[in-house]
């Protein structure tokens, strides 16, 4: 078995490369819907919601670099094209969204999407011991569930 500078398994490392780039396509995508909900919030909770909004896509930013860096980590190249993003998204694209319960919605099924290939990378860092990714993972689900039963909360619906 060949083994990476890091320690950790070239073959094992390479699979969870393309699959921290089909993350980090996700959340461009969802940064992109954040933003457009930012930008198109209507009603009687706008000042609320747009600046939970710009909270979420701020916080979505920093995730989307700390992705792309660990690729880099692992020796890998971040994906970085539109073209790249949509092919890889499998998130719900928030377009011309301006009711607060959809927007909230959107965000809900965005992080439970997100949540999955969260799951999917943390299984297949632990396998090959690659905290780095690990811990990364686990800080992103621990911060996204939390969120999840805020909006949950703020719809009044049970997990």
């Amino acid at each position: 078995m060949k083994i990476n500078v890091l320690g950790l398994p070239v073959e094992e490392s390479e699979v969870i490369i393309v699959e921290l780039n089909v993350l980090l396509a996700n959340y461009q995508v969802y940064y992109q819907s954040l933003r457009g909900l930012h930008w198109n919030i209507r009603g009687k909770r706008f000042f609320d919601l747009h600046l939970k909004f710009e909270e979420l896509y701020n916080d979505s930013q920093l995730k989307i670099d700390l992705i792309a860096e660990r690729v880099l980590t692992l020796g890998g190249r971040p994906l970085h094209t539109f073209e790249d993003y949509i092919k890889f998204n499998q998130l719900p694209v928030g377009k011309n969204i301006s009711n607060d319960e959809s927007s909230i919605q959107l965000i809900v099924n965005s992080l439970s999407l997100l949540l999955k290939l969260e799951r999917e990378i943390l299984n297949k860092a632990s396998d090959i011991n690659d905290e780095g990714t690990n811990s990364m993972m686990s800080d992103f689900i621990v911060e996204q569930e939390k969120t999840i039963w805020m909006m949950k909360a703020w719809l009044e619906e049970g997990l």
